[in-house]
């Protein structure tokens, strides 16, 4: 085993077989948490952060197939081992279709489960080795659905390579409706990528541009260490916008990455120099945007066929993509356009380089 313990989460629901599961990688070494509840493991998985997580598939509330597909999309590139007392084919298929990495059918030997464990999770941080470092994002936005509406794209992405997300929204939008609704309805939209919220209370259409709108800013970059900022652009005719762009760039003066998305009050003086694709993230878009049903009807640029037409027409000066979120770059030491996990990407060609070697070896 290598210098620190393997963690690996087990989600079952079956008492006996999770002790099991428990006691064998725990004499062996592991530091292990036990899950009865599927729908807790998302949080745990974010917490606990595990090289590897074993999985039922049968258990009440979601079935580790659906579960497979929560953990890739919050810590991409961790191993999912699928075990269950079910020996059809069925299932076998269902499982790697899903992306499991290993499938074990019950009862496990002590000595197999080990042997699958310690593969797996070795695999996993020379994975997490090779990859780049992870970026820290912090999006901040003058109202509820400003951020989604500008980057909602990108955000998507960034949480597809395993980078962390937070979102910062300086007032809870009362001039745009209730502002119980719009709270819950942000909740919603941070939660359905992963992303962590910030939801303070400035008056609507009153925000400043110096305290306490730099002093909020500041707080949250220095609980988050962001090495990216996506913020409202200065070319703007609402003047919140305008507002929270001078005081992002005052509060976030150490950020080595700051670029600006467009909002719908954008003047023609907006000039993005940068066209992130987002193809393979629109979907997501459309989804973070439903989440705000209050503005459905009111605000015409949240519909899906102008949301659509926007990417597609910034997607004239992306090469090769389909659909892209423009940005004006203000500074710049990271790589914004992030579509994809290089974590992920690199425990696919470890898992590749695994099978070549066994192949030679049989």
């Amino acid at each position: 085993m290598g210098d620190q313990a393997y963690r690996v989460i087990v989600i079952e629901d079956d008492q006996d077989v999770a002790l099991y599961t428990q006691t064998v990688l725990q004499k062996r070494g592991c530091v292990v948490q036990v899950i009865s509840d599927p729908l807790l493991a998302r949080a745990a998985i974010v917490s606990f952060e595990p090289d590897v997580v074993i999985t039922d598939i049968e258990m009440p509330g979601m079935s580790g197939l659906e579960l497979i597909d929560q953990i890739r999309a919050e810590r991409p590139g961790t191993p999912v081992v699928v075990m269950t007392a079910h020996v059809s084919v069925d299932y076998a298929v269902s499982a790697l279709r899903s992306n499991a990495d290993e499938f074990l059918t019950k009862p496990v030997s002590s000595a197999d489960l080990f042997s699958v464990v310690t593969r797996l999770a070795e695999r996993f941080r020379r994975a997490k080795a090779a990859a780049p470092p992870r970026e820290a994002v912090l999006a901040i936005g003058a109202h509820p659905d400003d951020v989604e509406i500008g980057v909602g794209g990108i955000l998507a992405a960034h949480r597809s390579a395993g980078d962390t997300v937070t979102i910062l929204t300086l007032s809870r939008g009362g001039r745009g409706g209730e502002a119980d609704d719009r709270q819950h309805e942000s909740l919603a939209a941070a939660e359905l990528i992963g992303a962590r919220l910030f939801l303070e209370d400035l008056v609507d259409t009153r925000i400043g541009n110096a305290d306490p709108t730099v002093g909020i800013i500041e707080r949250v970059v220095r609980e988050t260490q962001p090495t990216i900022v996506y913020t409202h652009s200065n070319h703007d005719r609402h003047q919140d916008h305008r507002a929270v762009h001078d005081a992002s760039l005052v509060a976030t003066r150490g950020v080595r990455t700051v670029a600006c998305y467009q909002s719908p009050s954008a003047t023609v003086d907006y000039r993005p120099n940068r066209f992130v694709s987002i193809d393979g993230f629109t979907e997501t878009k459309l989804a973070l945007l439903r989440c705000f049903g209050s503005q459905a009807g009111i605000r015409s640029y949240l519909e899906p066929d102008f949301v659509l037409a926007t990417a597609r027409y910034w997607s004239r000066y992306g090469a090769g993509a389909i659909s892209c979120e423009p940005l004006e770059i203000v500074r710049e030491a990271a790589d914004v356009s992030v579509t994809r996990s290089d974590i992920a990407a690199a425990v696919r060609a470890e898992r590749e380089r695994s099978v070549r070697d066994g192949e030679a070896r049989a």
